[in-house]
């Protein structure tokens, strides 16, 4: 656990090098993938989602692609598709984008519900079904998903039961001046645009660190917490649907994560408490008569947490 560790400190401080004062943010989407889930960044054009998904790809020594979601993006050019090959007199697999250690699903509200479908099916199955043939996607698989929250003409929102796929949503928000200044600073002095970052880790390496999660104790006190806070959810006047039992488990798998990368063997309330909102917010439905008062589900598992007693911290030896 102790090298899962220093693994998971040696791909946030490469990342850095790239993203610049986002560590709050990065630890949350390395927190998503030593989970071994999907992540949801859902915020303003311009803030760095493109280049921490390639960043943490290539620290993590996953194959990255990329897919541009467009409103004529078709399942078959997510999954791939057969071609005929005139040569041999047959048909070949010709893989599509979602084979790949990391895909960057850019921009996934801006395509119809038939190839969201298609990526959150992958997400969920590990693998794709074409022409009734099956075919296992990589491992590690993981996906970073991008969303403008700014423009709603020609996009498809999805629906709250596909967003329960994504084991983390989670925002980058606008940098600080001087964060700001130094993003400008280094473009300066690599005298060019593109940047990248060394591999730390390798696919099997990954692999690892996620097995050693397994390893992270949890007791039950602190896992009837996370129960109590997802439950909680559920008698809320303003939400129309709380957080099912999935997000119970998301936050016990997303509160071990975290717990190795800040290098601990147990799961302290804290790290329940730093995880609740971006598990739970988007498992839950707020009232449609409420969205004018502008009442969101973060603010609504916010005052959750405010309610719920916090119990104390308990070690293995406890």
């Amino acid at each position: 656990m102790a090298r899962a560790t220093e693994h998971c400190q040696r791909v946030l401080a490469e990342v850095e090098r790239a993203v610049v004062g986002k560590r709050e943010a990065l630890e949350l989407v390395l927190t998503g993938v030593v989970a071994g889930g999907h992540v949801l960044i859902e915020d303003f054009p311009g803030l760095g989602k493109t280049l921490a998904a390639r960043s943490f790809a290539q620290a993590l020594g996953l194959d990255f692609r990329r897919a541009q979601f467009t409103p004529d993006l078709l399942p078959a050019d997510l999954t791939g598709s057969y071609v005929f090959d005139q040569r041999r007199a047959e048909f070949d697999f010709r893989p599509g984008p979602l084979f790949a250690g990391l895909l960057l699903a850019d921009e996934i509200n801006r395509t119809p519900p038939k190839t969201q479908s298609a990526l959150l099916e992958a997400m969920q199955e590990k693998q794709v079904t074409v022409e009734g043939v099956t075919h296992r996607l990589p491992r590690p698989f993981h996906v970073l998903a991008t969303a403008n929250p700014v423009e709603t003409e020609g996009t498809y929102p999805l629906p709250e039961a596909q967003l329960d796929r994504f084991l983390l949503r989670l925002q980058f928000g606008y940098p600080s001046e001087a964060e700001e200044w130094e993003v400008l600073a280094r473009r300066i002095g690599r005298r060019t645009e593109e940047q990248s970052v060394e591999a730390v880790l390798t696919p099997e390496e990954l692999l690892e660190v996620q097995r050693a999660c397994e390893d992270v104790y949890f007791h039950p006190e602190v896992g009837r917490y996370a129960v109590a806070v997802t439950a909680a959810t559920r008698e809320e006047s303003a939400l129309l649907v709380g957080a099912s039992p999935r997000g119970s488990l998301a936050l016990l798998t997303c509160a071990r994560a975290h717990a190795l990368i800040a290098g601990r063997h147990y799961v302290r309330p804290e790290d329940v408490k730093a995880l609740a909102v971006p598990t739970l917010a988007h498992r839950v439905t707020v009232r449609p008569e409420l969205w004018m008062s502008n009442v969101t589900g973060e603010q609504v598992v916010r005052s959750v947490l405010d309610r719920v007693p916090v119990p104390a911290e308990y070690r293995p030896e406890d």
